[in-house]
């Protein structure tokens, strides 16, 4: 008996529930046993695989190397940078002790060994920048050694009390570049390259707009002189931060001790970045492209791009359109084309349809006998659940196009949403009825403090995602103060 598919929660219901229904249903992750981690499953990981292949790929056209730095810190390490620990303090999952032994009064039961205390406590990595910086200290003696440029796949582990899959989870995967340099230009280029990077992978391949800026002294990374990010709008008109890139100036050096002699022959601190992304890129691919349906990928990251379904009656037939289909399915991958045929007899085709509409892949081709005696095939969209019938002439050549064209439509309608939820106030009581009615972003003048910022996120629950790079010079005055301003930030609620 074939496994039930069940229906989604419709996204105007519950938003957040269609989102942990789609999550779930389509087989990318379940909750694990410990609490706010995740079991990431085989088709969401083949997702994850592609947008690390392609970043991967990126980073080492950019001169940058892998290597892997320690899952446990020395807390010591941690305490240096100041800004740093209080940054991460209230997260970190601490190691105490080494060994566990079985409780005398209960040989079922293990406990942990007292006097297997650690001389000092372990942090479980929360991010790397202090192990990795009290590296670069016998790495880096002269600016012949410089610059530096290291990026590690990871996982790391902040401990959250509320949790979501992939968006907020205790552990999760990610890459972390930290880079060293000779002087404060070089590593503010390079935290502006990686920014572009990220840039160039969200939107060509995950097929998502995004805004490029920085974030205010507020909301920057803990020990940064500057935090970058790229920010997204999701379907329900909440924010998303796609990826940030650090410049983290001299404060990791001095922590460290790092230092060079440089072409003066004078000794100098080191130049830092760091840059990263996690697997909270597949929350925001899942929220900004699906639908009350399933998943809506873009062909570029689609485990499966293709998918041939025949319909047939009897064995017989089967092995008929099997011949053409296999044909397909030969020149499909010829040109790089990821193809599944599903012959499977066990599941009805209309069962099958749902299940690749439930998981998003791009491009669906139907044949029965009818097609079989017409030389045709239907291909139907996942993006716009749109039909057609072609002709098998040249049809590797057409699905060639279309997955591009598909690609490009996708992008262009999560572009189309998202600059219509860019809206410019000009008062604090337009700034609610508008958060309150569309949401979105909000573009307003802020007087620059920390106390009208806080004072706005207290009452509105809306945060400074970023100040645009772009943002145009124009005056005008803040929401609540009433100060000066010259140029408009974006507001919107987040995740």
């Amino acid at each position: 008996m074939a496994k039930e598919l069940k229906q989604l929660t419709k996204r105007a219901d519950n938003y957040s529930q269609w989102y942990n229904d789609l999550v779930t249903k389509a087989d990318l992750a379940e909750q694990a046993p410990v609490r706010g981690c995740m079991i990431i499953k085989p088709y969401g990981f083949a997702i994850w695989e592609k947008m690390k292949e392609q970043l991967d790929k990126m980073f080492k056209l950019k001169g940058v190397q892998n290597a892997y730095f320690p899952l446990l810190i020395p807390k010591s390490f941690l305490s240096r940078e100041a800004e740093h620990v209080k940054g991460f303090a209230k997260e970190c999952a601490v190691v105490t002790h080494y060994r566990l032994k079985t409780d005398p009064n209960n040989p079922h039961k293990l406990i942990v060994d007292p006097e297997a205390k650690l001389e000092e406590e372990l942090i479980v990595r929360p991010t790397s920048e202090a192990i990795i910086w009290n590296t670069y200290k016998s790495w880096i003696q002269s600016y012949r050694d410089l610059p530096i440029l290291i990026n590690q796949w990871a996982n790391v582990v902040r401990w959250e009390m509320r949790t979501r899959l992939f968006l907020r989870t205790s552990e999760f995967l990610w890459q972390e570049g930290h880079t060293a340099h000779a002087t404060r230009d070089e590593a503010i280029e390079e935290t502006e390259k990686m920014l572009e990077v990220y840039a160039d992978v969200v939107e060509n391949f995950m097929a998502i707009p995004v805004i490029k800026g920085f974030k205010t002294p507020t909301e920057r990374f803990a020990g940064a002189d500057e935090t970058y990010c790229i920010e997204a709008m999701m379907q329900d008109g909440k924010a998303l931060q796609a990826g940030t890139s650090h410049f983290l100036g001299q404060n990791f050096a001095k922590a460290f001790d790092v230092k060079f002699t440089n072409r003066e022959g004078k000794q100098e601190f080191a130049w830092a970045t760091s840059w990263g992304v996690s697997t909270r890129l597949m929350g925001a691919l899942i929220m900004t492209h699906s639908d009350d349906f399933g998943l809506v990928l873009p062909p570029k990251l689609a485990p499966i791009q293709v998918v041939i379904v025949p319909i047939f009656k009897g064995e017989e037939q089967l092995a008929e359109i099997s011949v053409v289909a296999n044909d397909i399915f030969d020149k499909l991958k010829a040109k790089g084309i990821s193809v599944k045929y599903d012959d499977r007899t066990e599941y009805k085709p209309g069962w099958k349809f749902a299940e690749y509409e439930l998981k998003g892949v791009p491009l669906r081709i139907a044949m029965g006998a009818r097609d079989l005696e017409n030389k045709t095939v239907e291909i139907a969209r996942r993006d716009n659940l749109t039909k057609e019938v072609r002709s098998l002439e040249n049809i590797e050549d057409y699905i060639e196009e279309l997955l591009v064209t598909v690609q490009n439509d996708i992008y262009k309608k999560a572009e189309t949403y998202r600059n219509e939820h860019i809206t410019k106030v000009d008062s604090y009581e337009e700034f609610k009825k508008v958060l309150e009615e569309k949401g979105g972003f909000i573009a307003a003048h802020w007087d620059g403090t920390a106390e009208e910022e806080e004072q706005i996120k207290e009452e509105t629950k809306a945060t400074i995602r970023c100040i645009p790079l772009d943002a145009e010079e124009e005056q005008g005055i803040s929401l609540i103060t009433g100060k000066p301003s010259t140029k408009r930030v974006l507001f919107a609620k987040a995740y």
